[in-house]
């Protein structure tokens, strides 16, 4: 019997590659495995977080944020220029006219410095500043006080125009220009945090007693003794101990660089009035009993 030749075989098509489908694992991440590793990540960053235990990174970014150092550059109408690593750690806490010398209350927050500066405004300049102003300012001019707060709850030394003038740490300090010539430029530098460094003081002892006192009712006060020459820290604390606040003014030609010169306390009655120690001829001497308005800060000035 005879057999037909069979047909030659066709070959077979190659198949198709299947699509992946959307969310089947190998093209796509499925949404719930993202959610899963964001959640993780937050888990674990919480977990170092309560632990103490941080990378290089979040030891940098706690480096960044210690206060280093700045400068406020002033003249005697103000013009306020500030330099230095740490000056964005400067806010503005607004400009005030004082009258008759009385200081503007600031609010300072816990955990702040405030820096405190005085001058004259733009346009009182040129008769404040002609020559070499009187000791107290004209009657009829209003000086301005403009402050800064300082977002640090270090130890800071301050130097004015290159003379340490103290350590503060959540306290006030006021810089008063209105008895600087034209074009006298001063300069308060901030620097901190020391540490340790030797000559830091350790926290000032309780002041409740001259918290409690009212700061616009006049009161009487033993002069203290205050020479040409005496430390910048000695005098402070004598004045201080009398609960007076204190403004520092440097000016050139007036004594030993970086010592006191003269001490300026304001007298309640007339606002032009004042006692100046060592004493200039005018009433008042170290031991004697005067009546003050604590609203005018006392003037320490320093020699440059």
């Amino acid at each position: 019997m005879r057999s037909h030749p069979r047909h030659p075989r066709h070959p077979r098509h190659p198949r198709h590659p299947r699509h992946p489908r959307i969310h089947d694992g190998r093209a796509h991440p499925r949404p719930h495995r993202a959610a899963a590793l964001v959640a993780g990540a937050a888990a674990l960053t919480t977990t170092l977080l309560a632990t103490g235990c941080s990378g290089p990174a979040a030891t940098t970014a706690a480096q960044d944020t210690t206060f280093d150092a700045v400068a406020f550059r002033l003249g005697p109408r103000g013009d306020v220029q500030l330099s230095g690593p740490s000056r964005t750690a400067i806010r503005p806490a607004g400009s005030y006219p004082v009258t008759a010398g009385r200081a503007h209350l600031f609010t300072r927050p816990a955990g702040s410095l405030l820096v405190v500066l005085r001058h004259w405004p733009d346009t009182g300049t040129e008769r404040a500043s002609r020559g070499r102003a009187p000791r107290m300012p004209p009657l009829e001019e209003a000086a301005i006080e403009t402050g800064f707060l300082v977002d640090t709850e270090d130890w800071v030394r301050a130097e004015l125009d290159g003379h340490p003038l103290q350590w503060l740490r959540r306290a006030t300090l006021r810089i008063d220009t209105t008895n600087a010539a034209a074009g006298d430029l001063a300069r308060l530098t901030l620097s901190g945090p020391h540490g340790g460094r030797p000559g830091q003081p350790t926290p000032p002892p309780d002041d409740g007693v001259c918290v409690q006192l009212d700061h616009w009712t006049d009161r009487s006060v033993v002069l203290p003794a205050v020479a040409a020459g005496t430390t910048v820290g000695t005098a402070l604390a004598r004045l201080r101990k009398q609960c007076l606040d204190v403004q520092y003014a440097s000016l050139p030609g007036t004594g030993r660089p970086g010592t006191v010169s003269r001490a300026v306390i304001p007298l309640a009655g007339r606002p032009d009035s004042a006692v100046v120690l060592p004493s200039d001829g005018g009433p008042g001497g170290p031991g004697d009993t005067v009546l003050v308005d604590p609203a005018r800060p006392a003037t320490l000035v320093v020699g440059r």
